[in-house]
């Protein structure tokens, strides 16, 4: 409709032009190189050499589902495997907020005092709506995570069962090829079921807490007798008593159970991961477990039938 321009009911109207529209593309946006494609034998080369980037590349390339990146992470693993086997692999399970993480910082920086490369493989939850993860473990490691001699890789669970990721057995043996000699895998934390991890590991350490229920669970099968060795943590305070009298109630729930096939008798200790107590004691019995079944032969059959499995 066309107003008059000398129309008075109309001469107070203003017209002011429209907003342009944005551009599609940020004005400030720089474009980068293409990512570069490393080729099987530079990912084997830098994982040899200790080069954590490249590592922490090849795991990707592993937990990748693209058929192309499956069939080369295939050929990494193959070239690699002659040089994996050579760590001390420990499973680290618990029921969510009993320290796992925190406890892995302490356990970390004390193994690395002594000398030793600790690698970290922490699984966390997938959504089961997004299937997305935070993948938030890492930040309870803050003084691990700054090491040269340290390597934390956190992963999601992405549907697997049993508390650990799809690819961890892989990643394990690139992280033995890297020269990593003691590898420690944080499970989920989801209950009784978490017993996938035991076939990967050669210690299974049970993390618990005191005044959970421990005369119950104490009798509970599944990964109560699984478990080569029991920690109660937060052992500290006004906690240190009941800490003591829950580790009373696992040792009798542990005579409870068929001896094991390694021989081993479990033990249970207490410490605390915040005080950073007790956790030598810790690394003492898992140093004592592998020399006595080494001595008795189950160290090397286990991994057979580990490789197997």
């Amino acid at each position: 409709m066309d107003y008059p321009e000398n129309d008075a009911q109309f001469a107070y109207l203003k017209v002011n032009k429209g907003v342009a529209d944005a551009p599609s593309v940020n004005p400030y946006f720089i474009k980068t190189r293409p990512l570069k494609i490393y080729t099987t034998a530079e990912y084997v080369e830098g994982i040899l050499r200790g080069d954590i980037a490249m590592l922490s590349r090849a795991v990707t390339l592993i937990e990748s589902s693209k058929e192309a990146h499956q069939q080369q992470a295939l050929q990494i693993i193959e070239q690699c495997l002659p040089y994996s086997g050579r760590s001390i692999r420990v499973g680290i399970t618990g029921v969510p907020g009993c320290g796992k993480s925190t406890s892995i910082n302490v356990f970390g920086m004390h193994l690395i005092q002594k000398g030793h490369k600790v690698a970290v493989l922490a699984i966390d939850p997938s959504s089961a709506r997004t299937k997305g993860s935070i993948l938030g473990d890492k930040t309870r490691m803050e003084t691990l995570a700054r090491e040269p001699h340290a390597f934390i890789r956190p992963s999601p669970s992405a549907g697997s069962l049993g508390g650990v990721a799809h690819k961890t057995r892989e990643t394990i043996i690139l992280c033995e090829a890297a020269g990593f000699d003691v590898i420690m895998i944080e499970t989920v934390g989801v209950g009784q079921s978490e017993t996938a991890v035991h076939s990967m590991v050669d210690f299974f350490l049970l993390i618990q807490l005191a005044g959970t229920g421990d005369e119950l669970q104490g009798i509970k099968r599944g990964i109560m007798e699984m478990a080569d060795g029991i920690a109660i943590n937060k052992a500290d305070g006004d906690n240190v008593e009941h800490a003591k009298i829950a580790a009373g109630y696992f040792r009798n729930a542990l005579h409870l159970f068929p001896p094991s096939d390694s021989g081993w008798i479990p033990k249970v200790l207490t410490y605390s991961g915040k005080e950073q107590t007790g956790v030598a004691a810790i690394w003492e019995m898992i140093d004592e477990y592998v020399a006595f079944t080494k001595a008795n032969g189950y160290f090397d059959l286990k991994r057979q039938e580990q490789a197997n499995y």
